[in-house]
Parts: structure tokens; C-alpha cells; sequence
């Protein structure tokens, strides 16, 4: 794990690169964080979000985004949990976005692919996430899976009657769901997947996506992007996706990370102020 990622020329810095979605408090990284971070920024990673699946875990999240410079997060219920924890409310949801370090609201959305059984309970917490990213003004992080045509539904019914910003965190879905968010303004969140050989499909759904919404992540620990599959996923290999999106879309390493860096601070303008004050 702790070979080096990438390297540069000598007296030219690696581009920044933010991964707009990792897991910072799962158990995987509990012996090494500091570490983690630490190769994370070597490797030009300078900014995180790390994600608070259930809410009781929220504690242990912020704490991580307390302790670590350029570590920030975001909180909400996984609708693969969604059936097993009290729901959250609109009002914890408010109350916790009033921590400095707090950005997101989520991850919530739909997935079917493992958890159809509770389709409606997770479409009720879906709506109160998207409620609460309407009241604090925070993005919405999605995570949508076998479940395109409720997703596009109950994102653009709750976009109609108040606007709010949004991330499809993770994207691998089809066609019609990107096309559906873009059209909403919201944002696609490039994984490692997109690395993988037989991703072509979801390749082409990003090339054909402007380049002024594609965000970065790892969804760390998993998912970790070629070279590294089918291995632990860590924040400092957002490098790598990187490398796969600069050649979609033309561009150099560089001028690719400057433009999704530069999406994140739209999208998260809390971070992006952070960043500044620092």
C-alpha cells in the first residue's frame, strides 16, 4: 500500500485533485488513517469528503473531519439501510448541517439491486434528504442503483417544486438517469469503474456528459480503480480515475483535475470557502 501513486516532473507539482466521496470511518482504514491521508496528499489528493452512512455513526464521522486538515463530510441514511434505522428527519438533518466542516446531505437514493423489499420506505427517506437539501441549501448525494426510473422521478418531482443542487455519487447507471440529472443541473461522480475494461458503456455516458459536471471520488474502501482492482480503495487513487476522465475528454491530467476541482468548489461551496480561509 504504501508504493508510490504518482510522480512529476522535478519543481512541477501534481495537479490537485479532490475525492468528493470516500469512507474515512469504516473499519478498513481504522488501523492507518493518518497514513491514508498522508498518501492521499502525496499523491495530490489535497481535499476529502468522507461519508456518514447511519446517522448514529455521525459522531465518529465528524470527529475524523474534525481531526484532519482538508477532511470534510456529509451525513444521511443509505437506502440500503434505510429499512433497518429510524428515519431521519428533516430537523437532525438541519441541526447537523450547521457544523462548519458539514457539505452534504447523504448519501441517500434508491437501490433495488439488493434491497427492492423496502423500495418505499427508502422513496420516503429519499424525500426527506431531498427536503433538507432544500432547506440548508447543501448538496444532495445520491446513490442510485437498479432503480433509473424512480430515481429520475422523485429527483425531478422534488427539483420542480424547489430547486436544490445535486451529485449522482458513484454514477454507473444508464443513459436516461445522467441524461435526467444533467438536464436538472446536477452533477455525475466518476469511480472507479470507469477504469474497468468492460465499463465502455459508462465511459461514453461521461464523454458525452459536460465536462463542467463530472466530480471525482473512490467511494473508499471499495471499487478501487485500475491498477489497483479487485484490492482496498483509498482516497490517494482518485489519481487514477483521473487519468481514465482526462483522456475522455482530451484533456491533460492537469487541466482535467483543475476542471473537476473546480466543479466540486461550485458544488460544494462550503469546502471551497474553507479552502480559501485557510
Amino acid at each position: 500500500m504504501g508504493e508510490p501513486l504518482m510522480t512529476a516532473a522535478p519543481n512541477s507539482p501534481l495537479p490537485e485533485i479532490v475525492d468528493s466521496h470516500c469512507h474515512l470511518d469504516f473499519p478498513d482504514f481504522a488501523s492507518e488513517l493518518p497514513d491514508v491521508i498522508a498518501r492521499a496528499r502525496a499523491a495530490g489528493v489535497t481535499r476529502m469528503v468522507t461519508i456518514c452512512t447511519r446517522l448514529k455513526n455521525e459522531p465518529a464521522v465528524r470527529a475524523i473531519a474534525e481531526a484532519h486538515d482538508g477532511v470534510f463530510y456529509a451525513a444521511g441514511t443509505h437506502p440500503m439501510s434505510a429499512a433497518e434505522e429510524p428515519l431521519a428527519t428533516v430537523d437532525q438533518l438541519i441541526a447537523l448541517s450547521r457544523h462548519p466542516k458539514f457539505v452534504g446531505i447523504g448519501e441517500t437514493g434508491l437501490d433495488y439491486h439488493y434491497t427492492a423489499d423496502s423500495a418505499e420506505v427508502q422513496k420516503t427517506s429519499l424525500r426527506l434528504h431531498i427536503t433538507a437539501a432544500q432547506e440548508t441549501g447543501l448538496p444532495l448525494i445520491i446513490h442510485a442503483r437498479a432503480a433509473d426510473e424512480d430515481m429520475a422521478a422523485i429527483l425531478t418531482e422534488g427539483f420542480r417544486e424547489r430547486p436544490y443542487s445535486c451529485v449522482m455519487h458513484c454514477f454507473s447507471s444508464g443513459a436516461g438517469l445522467a441524461r435526467a440529472a444533467l438536464d436538472l443541473g446536477f452533477y455525475l461522480s466518476m469511480s472507479g469503474i470507469a477504469t474497468f475494461p468492460k465499463s465502455q458503456d459508462l465511459r461514453d455516458i461521461f464523454a458525452a456528459a459536460p465536462v463542467d459536471r463530472i466530480l471525482l471520488e473512490t467511494d473508499s474502501p471499495y471499487l478501487a480503480p485500475v491498477p489497483y482492482r479487485g484490492k482496498r480503495n483509498e482516497p490517494a487513487y482518485t489519481a487514477f480515475t483521473a487519468r481514465t476522465g482526462a483522456a475522455l475528454y482530451g484533456l491533460t491530467e492537469a487541466e482535467f483535475a483543475a476542471r473537476t476541482t473546480a466543479n466540486f468548489e461550485r458544488l460544494f461551496p462550503r469546502a471551497a470557502r474553507a479552502a480559501k480561509a485557510a
